[in-house]
């Protein structure tokens, strides 16, 4: 296993990484940009046209459960570790994860948060994604060569994934404090959902923090201090243990990578997030200032 690396590298530690040849079995680079749908963005051909030099590509939407009725949902353990192994990765590889998001980031949190739920503790995320590695003026190419294959075990936190079932459990118990990463008119149910047959709103007692307000104008996150704040003033106790949830698992990300930079790692994802719940929660259980859920 990799020894302890940082959940954030800077552009600057990357470029030089790559510049002394540092790429290999021991340091991979994933572009792991995801866009919704209705943006009609080719984020495959994206890639082949422009990357970070050495990056492979990690698609979200094939590195899952192929079985399931939604979004992404996530792999098993051998799904996981067969996909990871063909980019070449093993237990022994530094990962940094990005996306060419405007954002500065937008899935990247996701797949950190995934090689971490299946054991992987040394991956980070590039700071400030494409957006700032090309405002600091480095290098990208569109120049690819296949890995060679590595062999990954993967072992997951099971813990760190929540149901359906629990989050509704958790209406009557009110144990854990969830937290959701959409932005606010859709948590509100004023601004339309980007799924069909989905409307907006929220679960039953949930907390929103949308996952734009993590990082600054230049895309770069925050600093510990200011997110520790942003947790405070939303009402979050870091102390205490917290799921997230947002429109299908990605984005959610995003609060628990500001969370871990707090000091405060392990929290809990409900993969399904509102797109799940939309679709089998009783109308009582959307929450709305708009259309909701009718009976």
């Amino acid at each position: 296993m990799a020894g302890q690396v940082r959940a954030l590298v800077a552009a600057k530690w990357l470029t030089e990484a790559i510049k002394n040849k540092q790429l290999g079995p021991t340091l991979r680079i994933l572009d792991s940009s995801w866009y919704l749908p209705k943006l009609n963005r080719n984020v495959r051909e994206e890639f082949n046209q422009r990357h970070i030099p050495g990056a492979s590509f990690f698609d979200i939407d094939d590195c899952c459960d192929k079985t399931s009725t939604f979004d992404h949902t996530l792999p098993s353990e051998t799904e996981f570790a067969e996909y990871v192994g063909n980019l070449g990765i093993s237990n022994d590889t530094h990962v940094v994860v990005y996306d060419t998001s405007d954002f500065g980031g937008f899935a990247a949190p996701r797949v950190w948060w995934m090689f971490r739920l299946f054991g992987h503790e040394s991956v980070s995320v590039l700071n400030g994604g494409m957006k700032n590695w090309l405002n600091e003026g480095h290098p990208v190419s569109s120049e690819y060569s296949k890995p060679e294959r590595a062999e990954f075990r993967a072992t997951i936190n099971k813990s760190w994934v929540k149901t359906y079932e629990d989050v509704l459990e958790n209406l009557t118990t009110k144990q854990f404090q969830v937290v959701d990463a959409r932005v606010n008119g859709r948590f509100r149910g004023l601004e339309p959902e980007p799924r069909e047959n989905t409307e907006p709103g929220h679960i039953p007692g949930t907390i929103n923090m949308p996952f734009p307000n993590f990082m600054d104008s230049s895309g770069l996150e925050k600093d510990p201090a200011e997110l520790a704040q942003m947790f405070k003033e939303a009402g979050v106790d870091l102390q205490r243990p917290f799921w997230v949830t947002c429109g299908s698992g990605v984005t959610a990300c995003h609060i628990a990578l500001a969370a871990h930079l707090c000091g405060h790692p392990g929290v809990c994802l409900y993969d399904g997030s509102w797109s799940e719940w939309f679709a089998r929660a009783a109308p009582e259980h959307v929450i709305s200032e708009g259309k909701g859920k009718q009976a």
